[in-house]
């Protein structure tokens, strides 16, 4: 899971599965709880990789060899350097070529209208059948949609949506969020189903490009890109289908 997304994650086990514990405690559910959403993701990793091994890269060999270079002192200054320019520079670059269109689009989305409702309305309400399969609504969907080039703007953009209106708007508190998020019908179901899509759905613009460059195939940044969408929405729609028939939403 990309590290985007854990501010939303955080978000949502604060407000809607610890925001009755006091004091200390309510950091130790959260952790916990966080924790246990991170250890899922990983048993969920090695689930799909041995499911994978044994389909479609079955017959594939597979090796992997590690040589130690020499032991050389390690240089600070160049180290740093290094850091900043092939790494920080490189994914910052990445991000900011992907996320201004992506922020234009967005804007012009909550700002055009049709008929007296936002374009960005009407997508959700487009999706919004498929989306109530899999436990979500369509502005939630929509937002993951959105911010595929950072998942750290999936809120803002569930926020905008929901508020219909043109721009971010900030809440002082988790409670605010919360009682915006109720308001329009959010339940712990909603809650389980978009902490699940939000730690197997598809991988961020900047990592896609990086399976591109790192595997000069499209097919692979596509299959890359597909697998862990499937097994998000497939995990969901069970979780969401599970808790309507036993009547527990």
């Amino acid at each position: 899971m990309c590290g985007g997304g854990f501010p939303t994650l955080i978000a949502i086990i604060s407000m809607f599965f610890v925001g009755a514990a006091a004091g200390a405690w309510q950091s130790v559910s959260s952790t916990l709880l966080l924790t246990g959403v991170i250890v899922l993701g990983v048993v969920m990793t090695f689930l799909v990789s041995r499911l994978l091994s044994k389909t479609i890269l079955k017959g594939i060999p597979s090796s992997f060899t590690l040589e130690l270079p020499p032991y050389r002192k390690p240089q600070i200054g160049k180290v740093i350097v290094r850091s900043i320019f092939d790494r920080t520079l490189f994914v910052l670059g990445r991000a900011v070529a992907v996320a201004a269109p992506a922020g234009l689009i967005i804007w012009l989305m909550a700002n055009v209208q049709m008929g007296g409702v936002s374009l960005l309305a009407h997508c959700a309400g487009f999706l919004d059948p498929f989306a109530h399969l899999i436990g979500m609504d369509g502005v939630i969907l929509l937002a993951f949609i959105l911010g595929f080039p950072a998942n750290e703007i999936v809120v803002p953009i569930m926020i905008m949506a929901y508020m219909s209106a043109g721009s971010i708007m900030e809440f002082s508190s988790l409670v605010q969020l919360k009682e915006l998020l109720v308001q329009n019908g959010w339940t712990w179901l909603t809650a389980v189903c978009t902490m699940l899509f939000c730690l197997m759905h598809w991988p961020c613009s900047t990592t896609c490009m990086t399976i591109k460059k790192e595997t000069q195939s499209l097919r692979w940044t596509l299959v890359s890109f597909a697998v862990p969408t499937l097994f998000g929405i497939v995990i969901c729609f069970i979780v969401a289908t599970t808790a309507r028939l036993l009547g527990l939403a």
